[in-house]
This record gives C-alpha cells, structure tokens and sequence, in this order.
C-alpha cells in the first residue's frame, strides 16, 4: 500500500480559505476530491489551477455534510478513502502513519485518530505506537474508509443534513458486524466550529440549533421508533418552549431566537419534514 491508495474526500460550503490550508498539509501524490456546496465556479477553477492533485465538484447547492460526501465517495477509486473536515490540517506523518496501521489492522472499516476524543494531547514518545482501540463509533472531521467494507452498508444516510451522520453510519456498520478502530498517533489538527466564513457566525449558530434537534430526533426515531423517540426528545422540547417564553418577556432577541430555532428543528421533525432548513447567508464574491 502507497499515499496512491488514499483518496482525501472533503466536503465544503465556502469554505476555500480553510480549505487551502488543509490541502498544504496533504502529500500532492495523493488524490484528492472536494465536494463543494455550491455552485461558486471560482472556487473550483482556483483550486484546480493550484493544486494538480484536486478535483473539485460543485454540487450545485447547499446539500449538507452526508449528501455531499457520498457525491465524492462514488468518484473514488482507490482502496481506502480518508474523510476530512475542511478545518483539518495533517501532519507529515499522518498519511504514512494510516498506511502502517493498515497493513497492521486488516478488519477495520474505519479508523480515526484517538486524540478526537481528548481535550489534551496525547503523549506518545514512540512514533511507531498505534494502540488500536475498538470503539462503536468515531467523530466525522476525519474518518478513513476500508472502501470495500461499505458495499453492503452503503455510506452516509442523506437525510441528515447536519449531525448524526457519523453516529448513524457507524451504527449501521456494527449492525453488520464491522470493525471502527480510535488509533493513537494520528495527527490530525482539527479546529472544530471553523469550516465556514467568521462573518457568519450568528446564521451558523442558528442553524446547527436547528439542526441538532431536527436530527437528535431523526435518529432516535429511526432506531427506537416514534414514540419512544418522543419521550425522549420531550424534555427538549419543553426546556425550548419554556425558554421562548422567559426571554421575550427579558426582551432578549438573541437567545429567543435560538430557542425558536431549537423549537422549530423539533416540530419539524416530529412532523416528518425534511432536514429543510439551510443558513441565510450571502457571500461577497
């Protein structure tokens, strides 16, 4: 195995600044396919003019982290595929690093570096210590793919627009009795909450509230079923409600809002509507 038989998928929603500084830190050997969430042709001929090793789609529009993912997967076609967030830089030895713990670990379906769930580093004097962990499931900013172990599963369930993708693929994965391993000594810096322009900050916020509801929901329905899912997502739903109330009697616009946003993403998903909502926000060209 070689850096040849990687693919780097990333998923994007203008985000070409983060995105140029994840892919300094990849190995131009290694092919790399970003699905863009949009329909911003400069950004695809800007990047493709840069970097000979990238192939940039435009998806057309806004399709959300699984869809857009799933668009570049079917292009792969190598053996292995490594999933990054556009805030993600690797170190020098991460691709090298991946194809050691491979050749290590031959029944995984996913590894992901351990430090995801750490709020420290990890200290680890010897380079070639991995500690594979097997784990029921990993955070989506960085995932390698054992190509051949999706063919049955499928990728990422495209209803989810934003969260629980990650969550929902690896259930589907140990339900088929596949292997996700938190390997040690995987570099990969990931600046969580950045993907997207600071000047939109506030839509963003209002959109995930949205959206962490509308798929807290989704997801518990889909496994548990509806009623159970509703008492489960009852004490958030009250908790909104109550919170609407005091804080327009605060007069507080703010958190109102987000509240509403909570409030809505619930309604909506109890009502079987789509992940529909997507951030209003209007670039500078």
């Amino acid at each position: 195995m070689s850096i040849k038989d990687i693919t780097i998928i990333i998923a994007s929603y203008k985000s070409k600044e983060k995105a140029i500084n994840c892919l300094e830190s990849i190995d131009n050997q290694c092919k790399v396919i970003i699905a863009e969430n949009s329909n911003d042709l400069n950004i695809k001929e800007n990047l493709e003019k840069k970097y000979k090793n990238v192939e940039c789609i435009l998806t057309g529009s806004n399709l959300g982290y699984g869809k857009a993912n799933n668009i570049a997967l079917k292009k792969v076609k190598t053996k292995y595929a490594l999933i990054l967030n556009p805030d993600t830089t690797l170190s020098k030895s991460t691709l090298q690093n991946l194809i050691k713990v491979s050749n290590l670990i031959k029944d995984f379906a996913i590894l992901a570096p351990e430090e995801q769930e750490n709020k420290r580093k990890i200290s680890i004097n010897n380079k070639d210590v991995f500690e594979p962990k097997l784990v029921k499931n990993v955070k989506g900013f960085a995932m390698f793919f054992k190509m051949s172990e999706f063919i049955q599963v499928g990728f990422f369930d495209e209803d989810f627009f934003l969260y629980f993708e990650d969550i929902d693929l690896c259930k589907r994965l140990n339900k088929k009795k596949k292997k996700i391993y938190l390997v040690a000594n995987l570099q990969i810096e990931h600046l969580g909450a950045q993907s997207s322009d600071p000047s939109i900050k506030r839509e963003r916020e209002l959109t995930r509230n949205w959206h962490w509801m509308w798929s807290t929901f989704h997801y518990h329905k889909k496994y548990k079923g509806f009623f159970i899912s509703l008492v489960i997502i009852f004490p958030k739903f009250f908790s909104s409600a109550i919170k609407i109330l005091i804080y327009s009697l605060l007069m507080n616009k703010n958190k109102k809002e987000i509240y509403q946003m909570r409030f809505e993403g619930i309604i909506n998903s109890i009502l079987g509507k789509s992940s529909w909502y997507r951030p209003k926000i209007k670039f500078n060209d």
